[in-house]
């Protein structure tokens, strides 16, 4: 039942806002995206904790954290790993590149080329890795975090659209608010963020968080809702601001976040307010403005903003 799936995320939510102050739509928006089954693109100057947002998470639901600092020169078998001949035995075995985790964190993923980003895409899609032939299943709870700094172009590599297009969420992380950095200092000073300090405690469990994912089937959509999100859909491809619209895989995904969202919400059914709660970080990495609507300053809310007041919410 949703309520169960109330209960965990409830935890969740709970265990990271005690570590991670004043990022509550950060938060929410991660665990949707952790429910849905999505991988996230997390942008955010440095310093924003990043890292310590995925690595906190994974110690609440007591599984593997793995963690990537992507650079200029590293390769794909840097990720995936590589097949080493033994000479005692004549056979070749398999070393696990660090993609072979539960949640990745993918640090800078615009400062490594092409070739290497790509090497996330299988795993992102089809929750599986394949070296020399042969295919190996990765963690049930699979997830990536790619994150990118938005102030350090020079030297970087910006995701094509079709990669953009396989993250559920585009969250954006920002500096905390006066009150929350003055409740991060007084954390510090009380000694929370010390590396030696005692590890977190899990709340919940990689099966507990499948077993969540199983009950996303029981969220209803009503035919009217479901209209509504194809209409949008529909919509944004011919936006005169918007050189590209919400492919059929941004439509798939915001129905799987609006669903999450209504889920750790307790609630068993989907309302319009739920798929507008999920729009900007489903739609702004997807969405292309045209030349024009650049040099008039149009930004991408504004775009999604304009498109959720042009379709009638059905009642």
């Amino acid at each position: 039942m949703p309520e169960r799936v109330e209960e965990v995320f409830g935890k969740l939510k709970q265990g990271l806002s005690s570590v991670i102050v004043g990022q509550e739509q950060v938060i929410d928006q991660l665990l949707t995206a952790l429910l849905a089954e999505g991988h996230v693109l997390l942008e955010g100057v440095p310093g924003t904790a990043k890292t310590l947002l995925v690595k906190t998470l994974a110690s609440l639901i007591d599984t593997e954290f793995g963690r990537i600092q992507l650079t200029p020169d590293m390769l794909p078998s840097d990720i995936l790993g590589t097949s080493i001949y033994d000479l005692n035995t004549k056979t070749f075995t398999l070393k696990k590149g660090p993609i072979f985790t539960s949640l990745l964190l993918a640090d800078e993923v615009n400062r490594t080329p092409p070739k290497t980003q790509c090497a996330l895409l299988e795993a992102m899609e089809e929750n599986q890795v394949t070296l020399d032939g042969h295919s190996h299943k990765l963690s049930d709870v699979y997830m990536v975090v790619a994150t990118q700094n938005p102030v350090e172009f020079e030297g970087t590599y910006p995701l094509p659209e079709a990669q953009l297009d396989r993250f559920m969420l585009k969250v954006l992380i920002s500096y905390p608010t006066g009150d929350a950095e003055l409740q991060m200092l007084s954390n510090w000073q009380l000694g929370k963020y010390k590396r030696s300090k005692k590890k977190i405690e899990p709340v919940t469990s990689a099966k507990e968080i499948v077993e969540c994912r199983d009950q996303l089937e029981e969220v209803k959509v009503q035919e009217s809702v479901l209209n509504y999100l194809i209409q949008l859909v529909q919509k944004s491809r011919n936006l005169s601001d918007l050189q590209l619209g919400a492919s059929p895989r941004a439509a798939l995904n915001w129905l799987a976040a609006a669903k999450s969202n209504a889920a750790i919400q307790g609630k068993d059914f989907i309302t319009p307010d739920d798929i507008k709660a999920v729009a900007e970080p489903v739609l702004r990495h997807r969405f292309i403005l045209t030349p024009e609507a650049e040099l008039e300053g149009v930004t991408i809310s504004q775009v999604i903003g304009n498109l959720l007041r042009q379709i009638a919410v059905p009642r």
